[in-house]
């Protein structure tokens, strides 16, 4: 049976649920080493990603939270994925969840003049270093990365994609 769900905003009322969504992929998942006081951003969702020019999407299933994507506007046409996850019963390029999550994304950023989206990952989410490579993004050093960019200390791998003008 095909999933149905839809990509809307973020409100605060999902808040905890996003957080929920996100740490047990991070902690049980990946046992990455990552506490939600580790990222203050997800109790701040508006002030962190919205007021500064940037968005937070989440993909739901019913009223179920089963994915998210953000994107911080560091200025100067430079935005940045954070917080990509899909909850691991709707992941598969059948589902198409997301590709939908971040074609949201570069459709979000194209209109506010961003041409260059950048990112950072770990090695062990070899899956999402895949998926981010068949969508065009190109590893950089870095050492090459905006000054401005904001980074997670866990981040080993980065990734840019460089938007066309009329995309």
């Amino acid at each position: 049976m095909e999933t149905q769900f839809e990509i809307t905003t973020s409100t605060v009322a999902e808040t905890e649920q996003i957080i929920d969504l996100i740490l047990t992929i991070q902690q049980q998942e990946f046992n990455i080493p990552i506490t939600a006081a580790d990222q203050p951003d997800l109790s701040e969702i508006d002030q962190f990603y919205k007021v500064p020019g940037g968005e937070f999407w989440i993909a739901k299933d019913q009223d179920q939270v089963i994915g998210s994507i953000a994107l911080i506007n560091i200025g100067d046409g430079i935005g940045v994925i954070r917080k990509m996850f899909v909850h691991k019963h709707y992941r598969g390029k059948e589902k198409g969840i997301a590709q939908k999550l971040l074609h949201t994304l570069i459709d979000y950023a194209s209109t506010k003049g961003i041409n260059a989206i950048y990112l950072g990952t770990v090695e062990k989410l070899q899956a999402a270093i895949r998926f981010y490579e068949r969508n065009g993004f190109i590893p950089i050093e870095k050492a090459n990365l905006p000054a401005s960019m904001p980074l997670m200390k866990l981040d080993t791998h980065f990734f840019v994609l460089h938007l066309n003008d009329g995309k």
